[in-house]
């Protein structure tokens, strides 16, 4: 083996080794038993987690986290395919505009669409309301809605629907029993992966949230800024072990192809 293999490998196998380092070290800290984040954490305990699932007050911002989620990737799926049926089987003109339109979102850095959000959200007077963090999150979900069921629709051959219309099914029979099930996995994708953005999203939130009102990434960026409990370190434990087991789930139900060929073909 010559010097320059070796060194190429030891690299890649520094690399692999350290890009999971911080994950294991929070883990790893949200088992310790001082009352500071500390690493190794030396004597074990669940005290912090006992901690965080015994808070009323960190199980209802849990709550309001999940319900935000959950209704932010619905509504950013199923309007984004109403607008890609639209864009994929009428040909619109301006239907390369309307994408790029779509995909603004990723374009801005976060604090920059929390400004805008907090005026946008203003105007119809839902500063620090759920509806206002509903709709902030739904904009910017609706990017990572649109890639897996765009190309969910373009790989979708539509002489299926039209031998299924020509042996007597009605449009909207063939669109029920053909095409829905036939773009499931796309659909399954936009929804699953919508909802980790929705649910992790913190920069954007800052600028929604009220006083009676809160995430579970926001308030833990305000404990941060007040304390080093390992109460933190102990949520975020649950919120990786969580995505890991989503992500685990949305692979082995619909794989993980759809999602990576949309953004292959972004980038060309």
């Amino acid at each position: 083996m010559s010097a320059w293999i070796f060194a190429h490998r030891t690299v890649v196998a520094a690399v692999l080794l350290f890009l999971p380092a911080p994950i294991v070290i929070v883990v790893l800290s949200s088992f310790t038993k001082t009352g500071y984040i500390g690493f190794p954490p030396g004597e074990m305990s669940l005290r912090w987690y006992a901690e965080f699932l015994g808070s009323a007050d960190w199980l209802a911002t849990l709550g309001v986290s999940a319900g935000l989620a959950a209704l932010a990737a619905v509504l950013s799926t199923i309007v984004t395919f109403l607008g890609a049926l639209a864009v994929t089987r009428r040909r619109l003109p301006m239907g390369q505009g309307l994408e790029t339109l779509v995909l603004l979102p990723l374009i801005f850095p976060h604090a920059a669409l929390g400004v805008i959000m907090l005026g946008l959200v203003g105007i119809f007077g839902w500063t620090g309301e759920f509806l206002g963090l509903l709709l902030g999150h739904f904009i910017l979900t609706i990017p990572y809605a649109w890639r897996p069921i765009v190309a969910a629709m373009r790989k979708h051959d539509l002489a299926v629907e039209e031998a299924a219309m020509s042996l007597g099914a009605p449009p909207f029979y063939t669109f029920r029993k053909v095409t829905l099930p036939l773009l499931r996995p796309g659909l399954a994708t936009a929804l699953l992966f919508t909802f980790i953005i929705s649910f992790d999203e913190v920069t954007v939130s800052l600028f929604l949230v009220g006083p009676d009102l809160s995430t579970l990434p926001v308030k833990i960026f305000s404990t941060i800024q007040d304390s080093g409990s390992p109460v933190i370190a102990a949520i975020s434990a649950v919120l990786i072990g969580f995505t890991i087991l989503v992500v685990f789930l949305l692979d082995r139900v619909v794989g993980l192809e759809l999602f990576v060929a949309a953004e292959q073909r972004r980038k060309a």
